[in-house]
């Protein structure tokens, strides 16, 4: 889980198994930061207060270091997450290697687009297909 502050936008946190990873803590400048798949309710959340602004978890990690960051803009259902990170992850690692990389982050975006598609159609054309895929955005490049 995670939560944005938009009072203290480095108050920002990921909730963890042991603890919370507040945003402030993630060091800047990570020189082989690639990919961040934050798959958390509400990474990428903004905030109406600010909309001129990018104030959420995403963000940070590009301001970290991260070159690509797939994050979500609301609540996630777990029923789906788990699906849509295997198929994200799996399209990713085969695209990769066919590339020579272990994992390249500059194909997240066509990952995510691919994992979208894959839970559409297992769905159909339903609400749930709808509220399952679409809070997820990619960041970077």
């Amino acid at each position: 889980h995670a939560t944005q502050n938009p009072e203290d936008p480095l108050r920002s946190r990921f909730f963890l198994q042991d603890g919370t990873l507040d945003l402030s803590t993630i060091k800047a400048n990570l020189p082989s930061a690639d990919l961040a798949f934050l798959s958390a309710c509400q990474t990428s959340r903004g905030d109406e207060k600010f909309t001129e602004e990018v104030l959420h978890l995403a963000a940070g990690m590009l301001a970290a270091g991260y070159r690509s960051v797939v994050a979500t803009m609301w609540s996630i259902r777990d029923t789906h997450a788990p699906g849509l990170a295997e198929s994200f992850y799996a399209y990713l690692l085969r695209k990769s290697a066919d590339n020579g990389r272990v994992i390249d982050g500059s194909l997240a975006a066509f990952a995510l687009h691919h994992a979208a598609r894959e839970l559409m159609e297992k769905l159909d054309d339903s609400n749930e297909s709808f509220m399952s895929w679409v809070p997820y955005v990619h960041w970077g490049v």
